[in-house]
């Protein structure tokens, strides 16, 4: 081949060849999926939208109090608050968080809207206008310009049931959240009536993702019913990614009295089953400096400090620091948490 005909070859593979070799420089961003509900959901995701990542969130679907519970009730829809708040922490509108929050999380306070908060209002009103609750959260999202997806846990009408270790059963998360029934008695099990299946956009979230995040929240009533619906579990075992647990700062009265973090993992195993064995990353606080007022409120709703006992752990790696933020409560602290779970890439 002589000169000119060799450089006319080169350059006709030159530029796919530079093309390809260029496209797998490239890092495709990690896809992150965050299990759980309520105030503890929303601090992880504060976090985490900062950074180069896909981000998903799996609400639980099990809510019966409050707004949420009346709106369930009347207009036969899914309870739409941990959906509201988790759509929050991901909006990415050009307003001030604390104005937008303000906005969303505001309660009517007379006439037969008192108790109802704006945003929940909203999800009702797209869930009837879409005719489906996966549908509303979509557009809601387009509204709030959400930086990723909100994704319930199901789409069936669930209920939280309790039994307590006398026999007791306590029906509605409600009921098991702010217990008046026998607090003192510790919580035997808890389960879905009827079980309800995986939301199929919640399945995909999983089996696709390289890291999949477990809390923190209360443990019963915002994390584990979430596996409690039939196929989440299955798809966790499933999926390639590695999966993390981070745990609670503080006990609850009448769900975790006392539990200690070996405690928690072992009712986080336990509603696992076989999905348990890839658990490998738990996350916990172990430098906790209340403020006395602080301090003050916990004590009077016989809340404390959850201590760590390593000697009672194994099989997994425990990620210690200092994870915690105070305010008027005690919550996990956005950055610092969110830069863990990304160091795990």
């Amino acid at each position: 081949m002589g000169l000119p005909t060799l450089g006319l070859f080169i350059a006709k593979w030159e530029a796919p060849f530079f093309v390809w070799y260029n496209m797998s420089l490239v890092k495709k961003r990690p896809k992150i999926v965050c299990i759980g509900g309520g105030t503890g959901t929303y601090q992880i995701l504060l976090g985490l939208k900062k950074y180069p990542v896909d981000l998903a969130a799996i609400v639980t679907m099990s809510d019966s109090g409050g707004s949420s519970g009346r709106l369930r009730q009347d207009l036969g829809i899914l309870p739409p608050g941990d959906i509201r708040r988790t759509l929050l922490a991901l909006s990415s509108l050009h307003i001030k968080k604390k104005t937008l929050k303000t906005l969303f999380d505001f309660r009517f306070n007379n006439g037969e809207l008192a108790g109802h908060s704006l945003g929940n209002l909203l999800l009702a009103a797209l869930t009837q206008i879409t005719g489906r609750p996966d549908l509303a959260i979509s557009e809601a999202a387009k509204i709030l310009e959400v930086s990723g997806q909100v994704l319930p846990v199901t789409t069936d009408n669930t209920e939280l049931v309790a039994e307590l270790t006398d026999g007791i059963i306590i029906k509605g998360e409600k009921n098991i959240d702010v217990r008046k029934i026998k607090p003192e008695i510790p919580i035997s099990e808890v389960y879905l009536s009827p079980k309800g299946k995986i939301f199929s956009g919640a399945k995909k979230a999983i089996l696709e993702a390289d890291l999949i995040v477990l809390g923190p929240g209360d443990l019963y009533t915002s994390i584990i019913p979430n596996l409690l619906v039939s196929g989440t579990c299955q798809a966790i075992a499933g999926s390639e990614a590695k999966l993390v647990y981070i745990c609670n700062l503080m006990t609850k009265h009448g769900e975790t009295d006392g539990f200690t973090v070996s405690d928690f993992l072992r009712e986080i195993r336990k509603y696992l089953g076989r999905a348990g064995k890839r658990l490998s990353v738990v996350i916990v606080n172990n430098r906790l400096k209340l403020p006395t007022s602080v301090s003050s409120w916990y004590k009077k709703y016989k809340s404390e400090p959850v201590l760590l006992d390593l000697e009672e752990i194994d099989e997994v790696k425990i990620i210690t620091g200092s994870f915690a933020t105070s305010g008027k409560l005690i919550r996990h602290d956005p950055s610092k948490i969110a830069k863990v779970l990304v160091s795990l890439f």
